[in-house]
């Protein structure tokens, strides 16, 4: 008895470990958004302060992607009060009802 008891807690434990690996996965898979790079204070009066932001058009309405706290400070000075067309690569989570991307690759269209 105490064996089978064993072998299903040693079960459960791996099964817990599979589906949390496979949900990390899943958050960190990368994405490509193409829309237009701009600030959500100056541009898109969404914000107190300013935070640079990609807009795109999911489904017929503008979803704002806030850019994290690193690259936020990188790109930021590009588009404060003009933003540009461009292409983001990276990870995105969700913050307190917020779309948060982590990019890895910035490219404005020319």
């Amino acid at each position: 008895m105490r064996a089978v008891l064993s072998a299903a807690i040693a079960l459960a434990f791996v099964f817990a470990l599979v589906v949390g690996v496979q949900a990390e996965e899943k958050k960190s898979k990368e994405v490509t958004l193409k829309g237009k790079i701009t600030c959500s204070k100056c541009e898109c009066k969404k914000t107190d302060a300013c935070h640079t932001v990609v807009v795109v058009k999911e489904k017929g309405k503008n979803v704002l992607y806030y850019f994290d706290a690193d690259s936020n400070k990188q790109y930021h000075k590009d588009i404060c009060k003009k933003g540009k067309p461009g292409t983001v690569k990276g990870t995105v989570s969700e913050e307190d009802g917020k779309k948060i991307i982590t990019v890895s690759k910035l490219d404005y269209d020319k």
